[in-house]
């Protein structure tokens, strides 16, 4: 995203799932290295993730959640509010959801006047690492449950070309391991949910042939890194951040004029 915008590259229409959207919301404010300045400087810093804030009641996720989404884009990184308004005045942002009584995807405009930022935090909400996120009385919880590649809600809106950034390198598979089980079991008391759980690596692996199939056609530029072998989920060791990182820069450089030809003048996603 940094690469795209030092390219100028800013579609209209963007689809975020879980740190997609949470980092997507910086690239369409125009707020390059954001993202990174962040990790950097606070992937250590127990208010902002660790075993603490899981076990403290009034917080029950492994990330602070008042100092993530709240007192760091409102007091120590800012984020750019009126710029990301001025975005949504012509464009369109849109984050994943997982509704926990339907397991069922659902897709919400992510707005500039959300100072909490409450959808960004339900798309993120990793099952036992995160409580339930309530929106409007309803539980959610991360949308990759539901959803994890969302091309084809961006065509169903009516785009025509899209760019998909994946995180897994070209052949990965998901499986249905006994880390999916157990967390399957534990929401147990939500059946629809532990549906869904179990389902998702083959609706996964499926999505993924579907992908293969619109890229032939030339519908959508894929862009995955090479590896992520050895790169946690929750990974502190700033070293290996920092080389992922700019391994996706350099990616995204190599193939911005690709994207621009995509794209041409009246392209979206």
């Amino acid at each position: 995203m940094d690469a795209f915008l030092a390219n100028n590259i800013m579609p209209d229409y963007m689809i975020g799932v879980s740190a997609g959207a949470a980092y997507g919301v910086s690239y369409a404010s125009g707020q390059a290295k954001r993202n990174y300045d962040i990790i950097m400087q606070f992937c250590h810093d127990k208010r902002y993730m660790g075993a603490g804030n899981l076990i403290n009641p009034s917080n029950k996720s492994y990330y602070g959640l008042k100092f993530a989404y709240d007192t760091i884009p409102n007091e120590l990184v800012p984020f750019d509010y009126e710029a990301f308004d001025r975005y949504n005045s012509h464009g369109e942002f849109i984050a994943v959801v997982t509704n926990v009584l339907t397991g069922r995807p659902e897709y919400m405009h992510v707005s500039a006047h959300d100072p909490q930022n409450t959808v960004l935090q339900a798309t993120c909400a990793l099952p036992l690492l995160f409580p339930f996120i309530y929106i409007n009385d309803t539980p959610y919880l991360d949308g990759g449950l539901s959803d994890s590649i969302p091309f084809e809600k961006a065509f169903a809106d009516g785009c025509d070309r899209v760019v998909v950034v994946l995180t897994r390198e070209d052949g990965y598979r998901k499986q249905t391991g006994r880390s999916t089980r157990a967390v399957a079991h534990a929401y147990m008391k939500y059946p629809e949910l532990a549906k869904d759980l179990m389902k998702r690596a083959r609706r996964y692996n499926s999505c993924l042939d579907r992908l293969a199939e619109y890229e032939k056609d030339g519908r959508v530029i894929v862009i995955r890194p090479d590896s992520t072998k050895g790169f946690s989920r929750l990974e502190k060791d700033l070293s290996k951040i920092d080389a992922l990182y700019n391994d996706g820069f350099k990616k995204g450089m190599d193939i911005a004029g690709t994207v621009k030809s995509f794209y041409g003048t009246g392209a979206e996603s």
